[in-house]
């Protein structure tokens, strides 16, 4: 226990050092600018760039660098020392406000859908005083801001940071028509991102083309067992991830990150993190170095960390449930529904709006999770539908249904659980189940997103999520600002609020056929695909909104639209590329080879007066067949994937990738993996499904 609480946070410039190294005015300008959103004092970044200098150099760290979050879904930094020249051919280690504030990185060479051509090459960064900087592999690590010469944002923090304030500016509208909250002068969005991955082998990654280019297996044949008799949820550790998962609470620790929960998920070789909850942008910064950690741990524990949202099929993928709440500076989180929910007004709102936005944005939660790893995950294996409804439970649904009926709501009591041990102690029954099938779940005081794919940033769903509540408690405000009778006006904004968006609510199975039928039926989309969703977003009602909440500009919408879809195009396509050449090398060579065998062996039988084929005659068949099926899938696959740099236009070069190019590998897939289970494990060029999934003892 002394040991963690000891290393806690060490590499880290928190509020404790900066109190301790800071002169106290310095530190109270600052907290003003970190708490209050006051515009920071150039003087005031000078003394505080000195004093992170000189507790990097006592960390040994010899340089810094402007940490950001460009538009490639990892982080990115470029290393500066901190030496400077001195007389006598000396040097000096000296770090300015200037630099702390700002810096320059080359923005030609990241994705910017258009905002900058290859020859306009600067950006800039700028820091986010909000989250802490900290010492990462000997470097000083500043989280910053990346934006084009021209202010748009190239990166996911600053439209996060944007829409942070504008739910935080609507949100106080709203409570201060509220007794009680004359001190409320913020609110925060919290975010918990669970993660989940998978640990295997190195020796096993290393045979594996498609894992090391695109993640994900390509090809592989189920394996004898999965997971079909659920023993590895929640299962014994084995002590290799036993021991990763030590070193990695270590350095995540180390980092101030409040990494809590571990525990084996439902694939074999697949386990979860989960964090404390922790403001938006922090939480997203942290959720990156959890990502980057988890793979360098691994690493040194001879395993691969695989982040893509289904490296396996036929098993779970991995999400990221993004457990989202809303907190005011005073400490009341306004998703709490309290002892008495049906008579809590202000909560009602609060979930009145949450349901409203959901229900009328529907269209930007699907997107926020769209990427081509994600589309393989989302439909089942307790991976939510493609259709965004949301989950409320049995209490709060009847609540609602009070209020639209307009009856009186019983009060809701805890109900002892019984399980029928008299040993047992007696506990509280939650007053509501989990869904594991919903998008979108109420969970006691927070909703949990549960579409998010593995690998994202967790800055795109708080975004679109952030921007559309900001959006109706803005209409609320107006609504409410200039109300003669506020409790009555309050009460019938609820229940026009409930009536027009009940449609959204769900609490069925999300996998039921029945339930893709019914959500037609009440008009809610089914965007099944990334190239699907995409095409909503630069509508003329999207656009409206995020310029009226500062959050994206009309360029800054469009270069997403441009970027997602390219991004989408070029993963098929390096998928497709990897799938082209493995069968070539690796699967052609492979079944050419035992089909030469067999032959032999039928000539060998032959001239030993054996005339009956048996096993190799049917075999040799059987393979010799489906060794051209697969040269001719092969040939088609080719081909769509010529076909595809032809097609013009970032939109429709995704759905042709998604139209032509995916139904070609899958049907090439199909038949290499029938191949596989027909071709000896010994002649077989990659490890199993069985050899990856159990390789970690």
């Amino acid at each position: 226990m002394d040991e963690v609480t000891s290393i806690f946070g060490e590499n880290v410039f928190n509020e404790s050092v900066m109190k301790a190294r800071l002169p106290k005015e310095t530190y109270k300008q600052l907290m003003k600018t970190v708490e209050g959103g006051e515009k920071l004092d150039p003087a005031v970044a000078n003394i505080v760039a000195n004093a992170m200098k000189d507790w990097a150099l006592e960390k040994g760290a010899t340089h810094f660098t402007h940490w950001f979050q460009p538009l490639t879904g990892v982080t990115a930094e470029k290393h500066d020392s901190f030496i400077q020249p001195a007389e006598g051919g000396k040097i000096i280690m000296e770090f300015s406000g200037k630099e702390l504030v700002q810096g320059e990185p080359d923005a030609s060479s990241f994705p910017s859908g258009g905002i900058r051509a290859t020859f306009e090459a600067r950006g800039y960064t700028a820091w986010d005083p909000t989250s802490f900087a900290f010492i990462k592999d000997g470097t000083l690590c500043i989280p910053t801001c990346f934006c084009s010469y021209t202010g748009e944002a190239l990166d996911k923090k600053t439209p996060l940071l944007r829409s942070m304030e504008a739910i935080s500016k609507e949100a106080v509208r709203v409570l201060h028509l509220f007794e009680g909250n004359e001190d409320v002068t913020s609110v925060k969005t919290t975010v918990g991102p669970e993660q989940e991955y998978f640990l295997i082998d190195k020796s096993v990654y290393d045979k594996r083309e498609d894992l090391i280019y695109t993640g994900r297996t390509l090809f592989g044949a189920k394996a004898p067992k999965g997971q079909e008799l659920e023993d590895h949820y929640f299962g014994m550790i084995k002590p290799r991830v036993q021991a990763f998962m030590k070193d990695l609470n270590k350095e995540l620790w180390k980092l101030g990150i409040l990494a809590k929960t571990e525990h084996n998920e439902v694939a074999p070789a697949q386990h979860e993190l989960a964090p404390i909850f922790n403001t938006t942008n922090i939480a997203c910064d942290h959720n990156q170095l959890t990502m980057e950690m988890m793979r360098k741990v691994a690493s040194r524990h001879g395993m691969v960390c695989l982040l893509h949202e289904k490296p396996f099929a036929g098993v779970n993928g991995s999400g990221k449930h993004n457990n989202w709440s809303i907190s005011t500076n005073t400490g009341k989180n306004l998703l709490d529904p309290g002892a008495t929910p049906e008579s809590n007004a202000q909560f009602l709102l609060f979930l009145s709006a949450v349901i409203k936005a959901v229900d009328e944005h529907q269209d930007l939660l699907r997107i926020s999770v769209g990427t081509a790893g994600n589309d393989h995950r989302l439909g089942a294996n307790e991976a939510p539908p493609a259709i965004i409804s949301i989950f409320l439970g049995d209490e709060l649904s009847e609540i609602l249904d009070c209020i639209e009926q307009g009856k009186p709501c019983g009060k809701h009591t805890k109900e002892k659980m019984q399980i029928g041990v008299t040993v047992l102690p007696d506990f509280n029954k939650d007053t509501t189940d989990r869904n594991r099938t919903s998008p979108f779940a109420f969970t006691g005081n927070k909703f949990e997103f549960r579409s998010l794919g593995s690998s994202d940033s967790v800055a795109c769903a708080n975004i679109m999520l952030n921007t559309a509540v900001a959006d109706v408690l803005s209409d609320f405000a107006e609504q409410l600002e200039n109300s003669k009778d506020f409790k009555k006006d309050l009460q019938a904004l609820i229940l026009k609020t409930i009536k027009e968006h009940k449609r959204i609510i769900f609490n069925g199975n999300g996998y039921d056929e029945a339930w893709v039928v019914e959500a037609e039926k009440r008009g809610l989309l089914n965007l099944k695909t990334t190239p699907d969703a995409l095409k909503y977003f630069p509508s003329d009602a999207n656009r409206a909104m995020f310029k009226k909440h500062g959050v994206f500009s009309d360029t800054e919408v469009s270069s997403r639209f441009e970027i997602q879809n390219e991004n989408y195009a070029k993963i098929i396509n390096i998928e497709a590329s990897t799938m082209i050449d493995m069968t070539r090398k690796l699967y052609l060579p492979a079944a050419s080879s035992y089909t030469k065998e067999l032959a032999d062996t039928l000539c060998v039988k032959k001239e030993c007066g054996i005339t009956d084929g048996g096993f190799e005659g049917e075999q040799l068949k059987k393979v010799s067949a489906l060794t051209m099926g697969i040269y001719t899938k092969l040939g088609a696959l080719e081909k769509v994937v010529s076909d595809a740099k032809a097609v013009e236009g970032a939109s429709e070069t995704a759905m042709f990738y998604k139209d032509s190019v995916i139904p070609a590998m899958n049907e090439l897939r199909a038949n290499v993996d029938e191949m596989e289970g027909l071709v000896p494990a010994c002649k077989w060029p990659v490890p199993s499904y069985g050899e990856m999934l159990f390789s970690v003892k």
